[in-house]
């Protein structure tokens, strides 16, 4: 099955196709640095990188570019409150980005470019418009005219006349419709400003990304992503004053993650459920989030709480848990046996899977087969005399760690990740994690003495606190129940 993606601009899915075969140009809108990331930024950042990742597994070579908005109405108001420059607030925010970022998995772009850096770009865009008759200035301010571009309002499928019904021009502007949005802004006292041919000023949020967007992967495009709330006006005037300047088609294909909403309730500072992705992270797992987010096709809305997250952080241990079955059911095994046919069926099924527009909730749910055969497999009675089994259940392991890894999941040792997990969860218990080693020692040396009651006892007595003991073939772990 060839890929297929829902294009926003025909509202359905289409074949893949890019402009050359074997390569893919992709553009995201990054983040308008003035605040921390929350959990919608995590979202977004987290969908786009695994089409980055699955793109590349896929053997496209990929120039992925997500940018930073570094100058914005935000940006100066923030830095004014604080008393600080423009520049200095977005680089602090820029690290900030880049560390919640990383601490979630993401693989870098292959450009990370900065509106500030293609101030001439976007003049030359603007020149072209006004030479073109599809904008205009006023008295050092420039306007996008709307009625010049037929196709305007084609991504969103809004209606033109009931949105100019409602729109309004704000004291101080010289639009001619109120549709028109800014290109250009004069500069005003306080804020950052660039010499242009219209004197000194700023550009618009949206000739940005059309500048950064067509100097870095050319006037038209494979891929343009970005949220839903994206879709207008930014990404409709972004078609519209790129094609505008161009004459050519701006986009082959439009894709758009869904909302995140906070216990069924839209996300808001004023509702009190705002969450940053620094302070999620103090109580989870990266990966935890990373996976919470990818078990929802990246189109549908999702719903963060705090009781999915520890459905997902359960789902998670898993595959850690399946993972390390593993890994003692074949160690010191041979690899003489022949593997049967569960992890090449479990490979393509995770490919039909994602080549569905990427569908990683299902992709999921497939690698979730695996990890359930692994268990069965290896419980089977004398498993470790049947070569054939071993040598299944070995590249069952090895096919969902790669799959895994086109997802940025299962990245960690499944020892060290169920221990820190395990570590995690004794702070509500009333145990310790050298109290348990203690009992477990003691219930070994039971067992050795051939005290079965006596171990018997010890693992109820653990079991009545939280903790199950495993056993297996190379010794006694333990997880919070």
């Amino acid at each position: 099955m060839s890929l297929r993606v829902y294009n926003t601009l025909h509202g359905k899915k289409e074949d893949f196709k890019p402009l050359v075969p074997g390569k893919v140009g992709m553009y995201v809108c990054g983040v308008t640095v003035y605040d921390y990331c929350h959990i919608g930024h995590a979202r977004a950042n987290i969908v786009f990188d695994i089409i980055y990742r699955y793109l590349q597994y896929s053997n496209y070579e990929v120039t992925y570019v997500r940018n930073y908005t570094d100058v914005d109405d935000k940006i100066i108001n923030r830095a004014n409150e604080r008393g600080i420059s423009s520049k200095e607030l977005s680089e602090e925010f820029i690290r900030a980005f880049d560390e919640d970022m990383e601490a979630l998995g993401l693989h870098k772009p292959t450009h990370e470019p900065k509106a500030t850096a293609y101030i001439a770009e976007i003049v030359t865009i603007v020149n072209t418009l006004i030479d073109k008759g599809m904008a205009y200035e006023a008295d050092g301010d420039v306007y996008y005219s709307v009625g010049a571009f037929p196709d305007y309002l084609k991504l969103s499928k809004r209606n033109m006349e009931e949105m100019q019904a409602g729109a309004r021009i704000a004291p101080g502007e010289q639009k001619r419709n109120p549709m028109d949005f800014a290109l250009w802004k004069a500069a005003k006292p306080g804020e950052p400003s660039w010499e242009s041919p219209w004197g000194p000023g700023r550009p618009g949020w949206h000739i940005e990304c059309s500048a950064m967007s067509s100097s870095l992967l050319g006037e038209t495009f494979d891929i343009h992503g970005g949220g839903r709330d994206l879709i207008f006006p930014h990404h409709e005037n972004e078609i519209a004053q790129s094609e505008g300047a161009s004459g050519k088609p701006f986009v082959n294909y439009w894709l758009h993650n869904g909302f995140v909403n906070v216990d069924q309730e839209k996300m808001s500072k004023s509702l009190g459920n705002f969450f940053t992705i620094r302070d999620i992270l103090k109580t989870y797992d990266a990966e935890v989030v990373r996976f919470f987010i990818l078990t929802a096709h990246y189109r549908s809305p999702i719903d963060f709480s705090d009781q999915n997250l520890k459905d997902a952080q359960a789902g998670l241990s898993r595959f850690y848990e399946a993972l390390q079955v593993a890994h003692d059911a074949v160690a010191g095994c041979s690899e003489e046996g022949t593997p049967g046919e569960e992890a090449s069926q479990l490979e393509e099924q995770f490919q039909a899977a994602m080549n569905d527009d990427f569908n990683s909730a299902q992709a999921i749910g497939h690698l979730f087969e695996g990890a359930r055969a692994i268990n069965r497999l290896a419980a089977e009675k004398k498993f470790r005399k049947k070569a054939d089994k071993v040598a299944t259940v070995r590249q069952l392991s090895r096919t969902i760690l790669a799959l895994g890894d086109v997802l940025g999941l299962f990245g960690s040792e499944p020892a060290e990740w169920l221990h820190r997990q395990n570590l995690r969860g004794l702070a509500a218990l009333s145990l310790t994690e050298p109290e348990i080693d203690t009992l477990i020692a003691q219930r070994l040396q039971a067992r050795t003495d051939r005290e079965f009651a006596r171990a018997d006892q010890i693992r109820d007595e653990l079991a009545a606190k939280g903790v199950e003991l495993l056993d297996s073939p190379t010794g006694t772990t333990w997880k919070i129940k």
